[in-house]
């Protein structure tokens, strides 16, 4: 993996997993918390997708091999999540595949694994964020790649814990106008990448398209 490759990645998974687009979800989650318990909540969020992130990235090649399934083939399928993702963010849609039914968010909010679900899974670290995370492994070429790699992923997850630490304050600054307009360009900038992800693996899959 190269550095255009890596600056994609950072791509990918900056919008995915975006936390002034996730922002939202979080407040409404934690709608009659104090302060204190969002931010006790913020860390529990990030110690738990730093931890799904990084079993990903460690076995996620792993787990797609033992089910028989190429990188190239998953990189297809994982093209097609990322575009759906990224179609409903253009269309202010949510998507419950990865952010979960209203049913179930509305459930978890009286239950204690509210840090883990629905809020690090799906939201934070949903199929798609798990795609991007398994793909881009897949094309690491030594272990700096793939420390760079985490380094990006570590990087998401300190701006995640900033601003949902300091949720409240964020809330407030951030107007909803603002919050469409980072969807939306979130949204573009995934779809392109996911278009990219499905000819890559088509090509690969289906040499005759080259």
């Amino acid at each position: 993996m190269d550095y255009p490759e890596l600056i994609k990645a950072f791509g990918a998974l900056f919008a995915i997993m975006n936390p002034f687009v996730n922002l939202p979800i979080f407040l409404a989650l934690t709608a009659g918390f104090t302060v204190a318990q969002q931010r006790t909540l913020a860390v529990k969020v990030t110690v738990f997708s730093a931890v799904m992130c990084t079993v990903i990235l460690i076995a996620g090649q792993q787990i797609i091999g033992f089910f028989g399934i190429t990188i190239d083939e998953f990189r297809i399928a994982g093209g097609i999540v990322l575009s759906h993702i990224a179609w409903s963010m253009l269309n202010g849609n949510s998507v419950t595949s990865h952010q979960g039914t209203e049913q179930e968010q509305d459930h978890m909010q009286d239950l204690t694994g509210l840090a883990f679900y629905p809020i690090t899974f799906p939201v934070i670290v949903g199929p798609g964020t798990i795609a991007t995370l398994i793909i881009y492994a897949g094309h690491t070429t030594g272990l700096n790649t793939m420390l760079a790699l985490g380094g990006i992923v570590g990087v998401i997850l300190t701006l995640l814990f900033v601003v949902l630490f300091f949720a409240s304050f964020f809330g407030k600054v951030l107007s909803d106008t603002m919050r469409v307009i980072m969807t939306r360009l979130m949204g573009m900038t995934l779809l392109a990448i996911a278009v990219e992800m499905i000819v890559a693996g088509g090509k690969a899959v289906l040499p005759g398209l080259a």
